[in-house]
């Protein structure tokens, strides 16, 4: 078993994301899960990411708050205890839209060159 406590979790800058802070809660370290990293983004209102894509599919969790999650012409907006896949390579914006913080765990399996 591999334990971390919320309060060591490491901040890190995600690309082409705005007014979000991040903390990874597991993954990239010793004995942690070797398939996949999970992250917890705060999103202020108005923040966002995108768009763009990845070569992996993500699964978002929203925990509080809401996003609205765009794919083409399609947006939907999750809210507290909502999840979506994004499937590897779908470009994808999303944006905070409320006047409230929105909080997300983001689950992604490990890029081939990690």
């Amino acid at each position: 078993m591999h334990v971390k406590r919320f309060k060591d979790a490491q901040p890190y800058t995600a690309p082409n994301h705005f007014e979000c802070h991040g903390l990874r809660l597991q993954g990239f370290e010793e004995g942690g899960p070797t398939n996949q990293w999970v992250g917890f983004s705060q999103f202020l209102p108005g923040g966002g990411a995108g768009p763009d894509s990845t070569p992996v599919e993500k699964v978002y969790v929203v925990l509080e708050g809401e996003m609205t999650v765009i794919v083409g012409d399609e947006e939907v907006v999750l809210g507290r205890m909502d999840s979506c896949t994004i499937p590897p390579n779908e470009v994808r914006k999303i944006e905070n839209r409320s006047n409230d913080t929105c909080k997300m765990l983001v689950v992604i399996p490990y890029p081939p060159e990690a």
